[in-house]
């Protein structure tokens, strides 16, 4: 079988070709393949590598925020100048400081003068508060003694008492903080607690909820700048 294959082979080669020729042809041919195949191979480079730079993509850059040009800048000079340069800075951001402060100072000052201006114009109103200090003292001293009867004539028996009311309505309009806000509101209940007490003849009871109201009227004028403008404070 192998010998009628070669013979069917040979058939396909003209019988005027020579062996010779054939070998020439045959070392032609390979020569000439080689050569197209180097330069089809050289045409697959050329053609890929701009493919390649093309598809890809630059590497993003980096956003620089305001924060960040800052460091940067700054780093930069204590890096150029040395101390006298970190020196500059550290004097620059303290005058920041002091301006910053000096906004504050101002701001403080401000609210100072416009409670000045709201209670000298609140003579009324102090005149309430004053009587509120006669009104305590008269009650300490009669819970001390453990006179709750006077104490209870003083207090008035309840919370709707004209000289509650009216102290109610100057801390409704001297009150501006949530601190002193705070203390009119625990004024209000010991003071209740105290009535209630003094009611009962409760003596311990009653020095506990005088105390607490009596504190809670000295932080608020505290607070308020009152304190030096009331007798008996």
């Amino acid at each position: 079988m192998a010998t009628a294959f070669l013979s069917t082979a040979n058939s396909f080669f003209p019988s005027s070709i020579s062996p010779s020729t054939s070998s020439s042809c045959s070392s032609s041919s390979s020569s000439s393949l080689g050569t197209a195949l180097v330069y089809l191979n050289n045409q697959n480079v050329q053609r890929r590598t701009p493919c390649k730079a093309f598809n890809e993509s630059p590497p993003p850059t980096p956003a620089l925020t305001k924060r960040g040009f800052s460091l940067c800048f700054i780093t930069s000079l204590v890096l150029a100048a040395g101390n006298g340069c970190s020196n500059a800075i550290a004097a620059i951001l303290e005058a920041d400081d002091d301006e910053e402060l000096l906004e504050k100072v101002k701001k403080d000052r401000k609210k100072r003068l416009e409670r000045q201006g709201v209670i000298s114009s609140s003579g009324q109103e102090k005149g309430y508060l004053q009587d509120v200090v006669y009104k305590l003292s008269e009650i300490g001293q009669a819970i001390d003694n453990n006179d709750l009867s006077t104490a209870s004539s003083v207090l008035g028996g309840s919370t709707d008492t004209e000289w509650v009311k009216n102290a109610n309505v100057a801390f409704n309009k001297l009150s501006s903080s949530p601190e002193e806000k705070t203390q009119v509101e625990t004024f209000n209940s010991s003071l209740a607690s105290l009535i209630s007490s003094v009611t009962k003849n409760d003596v311990e009871s009653s020095k506990v909820a005088f105390v607490t109201s009596a504190t809670a009227f000295e932080k608020w004028t505290t607070l308020t700048g009152l304190v030096g403008q009331l007798k008996g404070l």
